[in-house]
């Protein structure tokens, strides 16, 4: 806090100075000046929180400083220090605001009283103005978002779409005369990475950018208005409510404004005019679908209406429904199961994307139907492959997704070749995910095979062998399904059995020892189990190995 002393007299000055304990009230900073005209000229530059004044003086007295200060200067506090026991004098500082009139001489604990009550009243003062300055900072912030609140509700909430409108008119956003009202779409791509570079990869300052541009083309002659809407994210939309059937001029004028700073252009869908507030629910679902339902190899259009059928209904993009996935599944599957085959991937790839050029027309919504479709075959493809180990390779494609995006559908421009480098993408992580699963798969087997050889005259079971290699039961018995068509413990009683045989080509083994040397301690069993495999009994397999 800043401290001014005003007399003619140095002498006076100096006396105050010493008399006050600035550093007990928290002043870090004393000021002179010997006139009420030189005080004025400090206030204004240093802009002290106490002045302390006499009244008299050659040039600009104490009642003019006083004044100027109520009037220029409210929240700066003061202390007349006089040599005149003046009641008019006394009253004129009362009327300004003065804290204290102490009279010459002047009494130390007096002008420290008055200091100190001053000094006191200007930091609470000094708080409330701090605190409604970040309330103001607050409101300025929250303004724009409750009014984008309530733009919004108009949209999405029926029932205080009335009461919304009716705050909007009353805050002036919405003109009272503005009964019809046009929606336009204005969808942002959050796929541009060099354009979210450009704005420290903050989609919010983004958004913010682009809002702004569109007012500037709106708000000067109260045309209508662009905001944030809160129905869904990187959607922004704009609501014209005077002139709005000229909406391709303004479109081109809003994208060469775009273009001039921020070197792109967006695509806008366009619903037909309705009443105000009733038909927005309406027009934003149209212009929603005009968005959706555009055509991507128009790549020169940047306002989108719905045609008069519905496309799912027969309209535009009936002529691209001749191809579905379903027709490219089968080249994608065998192109995925060719353990890598890059040329085969990259034919299956190349046979969808000409697929959908040759319809004439690709829109968002077909291309979201496609990416979820193919990720539905990659789905089922794995399950299908790889069984009950499907669920893990699957989590783990789904994770390296997202350093593989499929290109955004809502884009400022469309490539075809984009997408077919994203199916090749997609098939060949497909490809190395199975190829890798299905090899250690295979070394898993080998390492079981290759123990059962080791140890097969040991004792042997399914959970040992479960436990050993770290794999469920389960997993082993649908394993030697596949490779070898017979369970577990056939492929161990017949690798049993097989070894039997040579042993029964020596003549001095008995049965019993040929049974307990190939890990069968029971003869009885061992007999029934070689019966069932050869057909005959051991002693029967060995007279005719004899004769």
């Amino acid at each position: 806090m800043r401290a001014l002393i005003v007399d003619d007299e140095a002498r006076v000055r100096k006396a105050v100075h010493l008399l006050v304990d600035w550093e007990r009230h928290g002043i870090q900073e004393v000021a002179e000046a010997g006139s009420g005209d030189e005080a004025i000229e400090l206030i204004r530059h240093n802009k002290p929180g106490l002045v302390i004044t006499d009244m008299l003086m050659d040039s600009g007295n104490g009642l003019e400083l006083m004044a100027w200060i109520s009037e220029f200067a409210g929240s700066v506090k003061f202390i007349v220090v006089s040599g005149h026991n003046d009641f008019e004098f006394v009253r004129s500082t009362v009327r300004h605001g003065g804290i204290d009139y102490i009279l010459k001489p002047i009494d130390a604990e007096a002008i420290n009283a008055a200091v100190a009550k001053a000094v006191t009243e200007w930091r609470a003062e000094e708080r409330e103005r701090a605190d409604q300055q970040q309330q103001n900072i607050q409101l300025n912030e929250i303004r724009p978002v409750y009014g984008e609140k309530l733009l919004s509700s108009l949209i999405d909430d029926a029932n205080t779409a009335e009461s919304s409108l009716r705050r909007l008119r009353a805050d002036q956003v919405i003109p009272e005369q503005a009964n019809r009202v046009r929606l336009l779409l204005l969808q942002v791509d959050s796929g541009d990475a060099l354009l979210l570079q450009r704005f420290g990869k903050d989609s919010e300052l983004l958004h913010f950018s682009v809002i702004n541009i569109c007012n500037e083309f709106l708000l000067p002659d109260r045309r209508g208005i662009a905001f944030k809407y809160w129905g869904a994210p990187g959607e922004i939309i704009l609501m014209l409510w005077n002139n709005h059937e000229a909406v391709a001029e303004l479109i081109e004028k809003i994208n060469q404004g775009l273009l001039r700073t921020l070197q792109r252009r967006m695509h806008f869908g366009v619903a037909a005019a309705g009443a105000l507030p009733q038909s927005l629910p309406s027009q934003y679902a149209e212009a929603n679908a005009a968005i959706r339902h555009r055509n991507l190899l128009h790549s020169g259009s940047y306002l989108h209406t719905l045609p008069t059928a519905e496309p799912h209904n027969g309209g535009e993009t009936g002529n691209a429904s001749c191809l579905r996935f379903v027709d490219v599944q089968e080249d994608w599957k065998m192109a995925v199961l060719s353990g890598g085959n890059e040329q085969r991937i990259a034919a299956a790839a190349q046979k969808w994307i000409d697929g959908l050029s040759h319809g004439g027309i690709v829109t968002p919504e077909m291309l979201e139907q496609w990416r979820s479709e193919a990720l539905s075959f990659r789905e089922q493809l794995l399950r299908e492959t790889l069984g009950d180990d499907a669920g893990a390779v699957l989590a783990a494609l789904v994770q390296d997704d997202r350093q593989h995006r499929a290109p955004n559908t809502n884009g400022y421009s469309f490539s075809l070749f984009a997408w077919r480098d994203w199916a090749v993408d997609l098939m060949s992580r497909m490809s190395q995910a199975i190829s890798g699963r299905q090899a250690k798969e295979k070394r898993a087997i080998r390492d079981i095979i290759k123990y059962i050889e080791q140890h097969y005259t040991s004792e042997l079971s399914l959970q040992d062998i479960a436990g050993r290699f770290f794999v469920s039961r389960e997993y082993i018995s649908r394993k030697f399904k596949q490779e070898f068509g017979i369970n577990f413990s056939d492929y161990l009683s017949k690798y049993r059995i097989d070894k039997a045989k040579l042993l029964m080509l020596n003549p001095n083994l008995k049965i019993s020892q040929i049974a307990e040397m190939v890990g069968i301690h029971d003869v009885k069993y061992f007999s029934k189990v070689f019966k069932k495999q050869e057909g005959v009994s051991p002693k029967e397999y060995r007279h005719k190995l004899s004769s």
